[in-house]
């Protein structure tokens, strides 16, 4: 089990610099990564910052640690700008970045500026794009003409550091983000618990989940986002028995202020 920081990306954590500070924290307790939201929190009236300036502050303030999204709604987003800004993030940390990716869980984020919330088509433009993405960051000219986009006869330079591409986890509940999750590097469970610490996702929910998504390759990686005290050790324990990779600590507002969450991090796993 390797553990993380799970940054909303909400309040006090849309500031790049936060995140930074957060990061740096992170790698001197002996963390193994650090992964952020993306939303358009402020959609909905609540202060959000941009995922991808945060990560690439903490890129800059980090030199060990694994960066990534948990998760991009790549339906909302180009792919071809995902895969430079991706490449490029790759570049800058030397091999360092996850892509988490799903449809987006929030209507309004999409509704708000004219774009459909329809969970179907949005499937399948995740689907689209995850093939344009990975293409592109292969090196060779990609000719693609399909339902949502178009390539017209081009190749990215440079090109990501990790071979054959840095990795992709996909998150979702469903039955076929679980089967998309099968033909990537990961699969991204989501919180296990709500704002009240209640557990919503159990370890035995998530093996039957594991299940669906069925036999995958070795380094095939499963996170959860949870919240533990120093030295809780148990419950993620529970969660790596089930099948669990990654534990992705959460710290939020709603959690405690920014001096509690910064203790907590310090502390370590």
């Amino acid at each position: 089990m390797q553990h993380a920081i799970d940054v909303t990306g909400f309040g006090r954590y849309a500031d790049a610099a936060v995140v930074a500070e957060v990061a740096a924290e992170a790698e001197m307790a002996g963390w193994d990564g650090l992964f952020i939201w993306d939303h358009l929190g402020w959609a909905q009236g609540i202060p959000c910052g941009d995922p991808w300036v945060s990560i690439t502050a903490a890129v800059a303030a980090t030199s060990r640690i694994r960066l990534g999204l948990n998760v991009t709604p790549l339906p909302r987003r180009r792919p071809q700008i995902v895969a430079t800004t991706v490449a490029a993030l790759d570049r800058l940390s030397n091999g360092r970045i996850t892509l988490g990716v799903g449809l987006g869980g929030v209507a309004r984020e999409f509704e708000a500026f004219g774009q459909t919330a329809d969970p179907n088509v949005r499937a399948a433009m995740l689907d689209e794009a995850l093939g344009i993405v990975t293409e592109l960051w292969g090196g060779e000219r990609v000719r693609h003409h399909g339902r949502f986009y178009t390539v017209d006869d081009v190749a990215l330079a440079p090109l990501p550091v990790q071979r054959p591409r840095p990795p992709i986890w996909v998150g979702g509940s469903a039955r076929p983000a679980l089967r998309r999750a099968a033909s990537w590097d990961g699969y991204t469970a989501g919180t296990i618990a709500d704002e009240q610490g209640r557990i919503v996702i159990s370890p035995e929910q998530l093996r039957q989940r594991l299940e669906v998504i069925g036999s995958t390759h070795s380094g095939f990686d499963v996170a959860v986002v949870g919240q533990s005290e120093t030295g809780g050790c148990e419950l993620a324990a529970e969660y790596a028995q089930a099948g669990a990779t990654w534990w992705l600590e959460s710290i939020h507002d709603l959690r405690g202020p920014l001096d509690a969450m910064l203790d907590r991090v310090r502390q370590g796993p």
